[in-house]
């Protein structure tokens, strides 16, 4: 889990557990499997330079059954958008993939 993250659920406990909440109601009513989900927020934390939640994230998306080349392909599907935001988050995503 990402250090601030952490940080956040120390200091703001009852916004962090309505955060949760949210968090739990979006993934329990989509349309997207759990695996699909995990790969798409992937890329979304890629293209947006979220590198702290990237290890958690490939890690979920391992447990869900994607492959290394899935969650590589989730990466860099970015790239034309966002060009190397997208290159830079590939290997601390494969790292956290490889020792899941």
């Amino acid at each position: 889990m990402a250090q601030g993250f952490e940080l956040f659920m120390e200091e703001a406990p009852e916004v962090a557990k309505a955060y949760g909440g949210m968090v739990m109601q979006l993934a329990q009513t989509s349309a997207l499997d759990h695996k699909t989900q995990e790969l798409a927020y992937l890329a979304v934390l890629a293209a947006t330079g979220r590198e702290g939640g990237l290890g958690f994230h490939a890690k979920s998306a391992k447990d869900a059954g994607a492959t290394r080349d899935e969650v590589a392909s989730a990466v860099l599907v970015g790239l034309p958008a966002v060009g190397m935001a997208a290159v830079e988050s590939l290997a601390p995503v494969l790292e956290a993939y490889d020792q899941a």
